[in-house]
């Protein structure tokens, strides 16, 4: 079977996520720097050319040492279109903090560029003109925000993304559906059905929960304690903060010195086991909780 797209790109992700932040900044910072000083040169402004270039690049370079913040941030707290107004709020402060960093961060390196020629740096009147670069600093974060989400959303269409048949096809159910036989795969356009016994095992991932299915990962809108509620407690076990596991996937069980474990699965792999759950575990698989 050929490589998926999402499967090729893997070997190349990191560089290019990398190289994209740094081309971005790299280019704006260039750009900025050519306008500013063609704006110099038209009002006839007492700068040198070089101090343009300070401004600009120091401004991107804070802005790119954000950049895995920001990433944090937004898989901590995602922006999705069915929750955008409760999260606003929370947003809404973390551009302000993302701006005062930004500010703070370009503000000390242009005093220390400027120090290093024997120059001054004044940034003017602390609170105006602060104002001022926050009513920049806000679209830059939502531009930072909705191109990392993006991004994001692409990747779960390529890879797939899964929701729960709580449901039949046809007509309201019979009875309640308490625990899910199938989930649906929605990949490239397509839609799979799978058997919940054919994932391997479970991660929290923010506001999603990753399924592991035949070495693919597809994210589901929900989260780990919901799922572990619906899943068969005889198939499916907890066994660390973030992690499930389908009991008939683990090949051994590996203590290790600090009283959690190690899951060795069978095709290869391996999951955490944290003491909190490791009795559980092991009275699910038949051994001793004693041991």
């Amino acid at each position: 079977m050929p490589p998926t797209p999402y499967q090729r790109y893997q070997p190349w992700r990191r560089s290019f996520e990398t190289g994209f932040w740094i081309v971005h900044y790299l280019v704006g910072a260039l750009a900025n720097s050519i306008t500013v000083n063609m704006d110099v040169r038209r009002l006839h402004l007492d700068f040198s050319a070089w101090q343009p270039v300070v401004w600009e690049t120091s401004s991107a370079a804070v802005s790119l040492a954000l950049v895995p913040a920001m990433v944090w941030f937004t898989r901590r707290f995602p922006l999705h279109l069915d929750d955008w107004r409760r999260l606003l709020p929370l947003h809404l402060l973390g551009s302000l903090a993302w701006s005062i960093l930004h500010v703070v961060g370009m503000v000390a390196i242009r005093k220390a560029v400027y120090a290093s020629v024997g120059d001054h740096y004044d940034f003017g009147t602390w609170w105006r003109e602060f104002g001022y670069e926050y009513l920049k600093d806000v679209r830059s974060y939502a531009g930072v925000v909705l191109t990392i989400e993006g991004y994001r959303l692409l990747l779960r269409r390529l890879q797939g993304e899964a929701m729960l048949l709580s449901l039949p096809d046809e007509g309201p159910p019979v009875e309640p559906v308490e625990r899910p036989e199938r989930f649906l795969i929605r990949k490239l356009g397509r839609e799979f059905l799978i058997a919940a016994a054919d994932i391997e095992w479970l991660q929290a991932s923010g506001n999603y929960v990753n399924l592991r299915v035949r070495g693919h990962d597809y994210p589901l809108r929900s989260t780990l304690s919901s799922i572990e509620a619906k899943l068969d407690p005889a198939c499916f076990i907890r066994i660390h903060r973030s992690y499930m596991v389908n009991l008939g996937r683990i090949a051994s069980i590996e203590p290790l010195d600090t009283g959690d474990a190690r899951i060795h699965l069978n095709d290869g792999g391996s999951l955490p086991c944290s003491r909190t759950y490791r009795g559980g575990l092991k009275q699910s698989v038949g051994l001793d909780s004693g041991g």
